[in-house]
Protein backbone atom coordinates (compact mmCIF):
# COMPACT_ATOMS: atom_id res chain seq x y z
CA UNK A 1 0.00 0.00 0.00
CA UNK A 2 1.99 3.40 -1.22
CA UNK A 3 -0.50 5.92 0.30
CA UNK A 4 0.12 4.87 3.84
CA UNK A 5 2.68 5.32 6.73
CA UNK A 6 4.11 3.41 9.73
CA UNK A 7 3.40 4.68 13.05
CA UNK A 8 4.95 3.46 16.35
CA UNK A 9 3.77 4.80 19.52
CA UNK A 10 6.30 4.10 22.49
CA UNK A 11 6.05 4.93 26.31
CA UNK A 12 8.73 4.16 28.93
CA UNK A 13 7.04 0.91 29.84
CA UNK A 14 6.03 -0.75 26.52
CA UNK A 15 5.32 -0.36 22.46
CA UNK A 16 1.69 0.71 22.43
CA UNK A 17 1.07 0.85 18.84
CA UNK A 18 3.16 -0.22 15.81
CA UNK A 19 1.40 -0.67 12.50
CA UNK A 20 0.30 0.77 8.40
CA UNK A 21 -2.09 4.13 8.95
CA UNK A 22 -3.61 5.99 6.36
CA UNK A 23 -3.72 8.94 8.96
CA UNK A 24 -2.94 10.20 12.34
CA UNK A 25 -4.13 12.61 14.41
CA UNK A 26 -2.19 14.00 17.53
CA UNK A 27 -2.62 16.75 20.10
CA UNK A 28 0.07 19.13 19.36
CA UNK A 29 1.14 22.34 21.60
CA UNK A 30 -0.94 25.17 19.49
CA UNK A 31 -3.64 22.29 17.97
CA UNK A 32 -4.95 19.18 16.66
CA UNK A 33 -1.53 17.88 13.86
CA UNK A 34 -3.21 16.08 10.99
CA UNK A 35 -0.54 13.67 9.65
CA UNK A 36 -0.46 12.22 6.56
CA UNK A 37 1.63 9.49 4.51
CA UNK A 38 4.95 12.01 2.80
CA UNK A 39 4.30 14.63 5.50
CA UNK A 40 7.27 17.12 5.95
CA UNK A 41 9.87 16.11 8.33
CA UNK A 42 8.74 17.25 11.68
CA UNK A 43 9.67 17.23 15.62
CA UNK A 44 7.81 18.92 17.88
CA UNK A 45 6.24 18.01 21.49
CA UNK A 46 2.38 17.17 22.27
CA UNK A 47 0.00 17.63 25.21
CA UNK A 48 -1.80 15.20 26.93
CA UNK A 49 -4.90 13.85 24.82
CA UNK A 50 -5.83 11.71 22.27
CA UNK A 51 -4.05 10.26 19.23
CA UNK A 52 -6.48 8.50 16.85
CA UNK A 53 -4.76 6.17 14.32
CA UNK A 54 -7.11 5.26 11.38
CA UNK A 55 -5.58 1.68 10.39
CA UNK A 56 -4.73 1.27 6.66
CA UNK A 57 -7.41 -1.16 4.48
CA UNK A 58 -10.08 0.65 6.95
CA UNK A 59 -10.79 -1.07 10.01
CA UNK A 60 -11.51 0.82 13.39
CA UNK A 61 -9.59 3.93 14.58
CA UNK A 62 -7.47 3.28 17.37
CA UNK A 63 -7.18 5.23 20.08
CA UNK A 64 -4.26 5.71 22.16
CA UNK A 65 -3.79 7.88 25.16
CA UNK A 66 -0.67 10.14 26.43
CA UNK A 67 -0.03 12.10 28.86
CA UNK A 68 2.96 14.00 26.91
CA UNK A 69 5.66 13.67 24.86
CA UNK A 70 7.74 13.97 21.60
CA UNK A 71 6.64 13.78 18.11
CA UNK A 72 8.91 12.55 14.97
CA UNK A 73 7.25 12.67 11.35
CA UNK A 74 9.35 11.54 8.65
CA UNK A 75 7.72 11.06 5.26
CA UNK A 76 7.04 7.13 5.81
CA UNK A 77 7.00 7.16 9.52
CA UNK A 78 5.58 8.78 12.47
CA UNK A 79 7.17 7.82 15.98
CA UNK A 80 5.41 9.10 19.02
CA UNK A 81 7.70 8.95 22.13
CA UNK A 82 5.11 9.42 25.28
CA UNK A 83 5.90 9.79 28.39
CA UNK A 84 2.65 7.54 29.68
CA UNK A 85 0.20 5.79 26.90
CA UNK A 86 -2.40 3.83 27.69
CA UNK A 87 -4.70 2.22 24.57
CA UNK A 88 -8.18 3.29 24.64
CA UNK A 89 -9.48 -0.26 24.97
CA UNK A 90 -7.59 -0.55 28.32
CA UNK A 91 -9.19 2.18 30.05
CA UNK A 92 -11.49 1.45 32.51
CA UNK A 93 -14.06 4.17 33.44
CA UNK A 94 -15.12 3.44 37.13
CA UNK A 95 -11.42 2.72 38.03
CA UNK A 96 -10.19 6.70 35.92
CA UNK A 97 -13.44 7.85 37.73
CA UNK A 98 -12.12 6.45 41.42
CA UNK A 99 -8.51 7.58 40.58
CA UNK A 100 -9.93 11.18 39.99
CA UNK A 101 -11.52 11.53 42.87
CA UNK A 102 -8.40 10.25 44.80
CA UNK A 103 -6.88 12.72 43.52
CA UNK A 104 -8.76 15.46 44.61
CA UNK A 105 -9.33 14.60 47.72
CA UNK A 106 -5.39 14.29 47.98
CA UNK A 107 -5.35 18.09 46.73
CA UNK A 108 -7.58 18.80 49.32
CA UNK A 109 -6.11 17.31 52.22
CA UNK A 110 -2.65 19.05 51.12
CA UNK A 111 -4.36 22.34 51.21
CA UNK A 112 -6.10 21.87 54.33
CA UNK A 113 -4.00 23.69 57.34
CA UNK A 114 -2.25 25.83 55.26
CA UNK A 115 -2.44 29.37 55.90
CA UNK A 116 -3.62 31.64 53.12
CA UNK A 117 -1.74 34.97 53.27
CA UNK A 118 -1.64 38.08 50.21
CA UNK A 119 0.74 37.33 47.89
CA UNK A 120 4.69 39.50 48.18
CA UNK A 121 6.66 41.22 46.05
CA UNK A 122 10.39 40.26 46.48
CA UNK A 123 11.43 43.40 47.54
CA UNK A 124 9.29 45.36 50.26
CA UNK A 125 10.10 48.65 48.91
CA UNK A 126 8.28 49.71 44.82
CA UNK A 127 11.41 49.84 42.36
CA UNK A 128 9.89 53.96 42.44
CA UNK A 129 11.14 53.99 45.77
CA UNK A 130 14.46 52.52 45.35
CA UNK A 131 15.49 54.84 42.26
CA UNK A 132 14.60 57.63 44.30
CA UNK A 133 16.97 57.14 47.08
CA UNK A 134 20.15 59.12 46.42
CA UNK A 135 21.99 56.51 48.42
CA UNK A 136 21.00 53.22 45.87
CA UNK A 137 22.03 55.85 42.91
CA UNK A 138 25.77 56.05 44.32
CA UNK A 139 25.67 52.60 45.43
CA UNK A 140 24.66 51.40 42.39
CA UNK A 141 26.87 53.64 39.81
CA UNK A 142 29.87 52.79 42.64
CA UNK A 143 29.21 48.62 41.41
CA UNK A 144 28.73 49.71 38.03
CA UNK A 145 31.68 51.58 37.07
CA UNK A 146 34.52 49.98 39.99
CA UNK A 147 33.99 52.16 42.42
CA UNK A 148 35.67 55.46 43.02
CA UNK A 149 33.83 59.40 43.82
CA UNK A 150 31.38 59.94 41.12
CA UNK A 151 29.20 62.95 40.12
CA UNK A 152 26.15 63.61 39.68
CA UNK A 153 24.36 62.92 36.36
CA UNK A 154 20.65 64.17 36.30
CA UNK A 155 18.57 62.23 34.11
CA UNK A 156 20.39 58.89 34.11
CA UNK A 157 18.78 56.12 36.59
CA UNK A 158 20.71 52.72 36.61
CA UNK A 159 18.08 49.76 37.17
CA UNK A 160 19.49 47.18 38.56
CA UNK A 161 17.64 45.88 41.59
CA UNK A 162 20.15 42.68 42.50
CA UNK A 163 23.11 45.18 42.78
CA UNK A 164 21.13 47.17 45.23
CA UNK A 165 20.01 44.75 47.68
Amino acid sequence: MANTIHVDVVSAEASIYSGEAEFVVLPGEAGELGIYPKHTPLITRIKPGSVRIKPAGGGEEELVFVAGGILEVQPGLVTVLADTAIRGHDLDEAKATEALKAAEERHRRSRAGVPRRPARSHTQTPPEKIREKPENKKKARSLLLGGGPQQEQPGRLFLFYPLLS
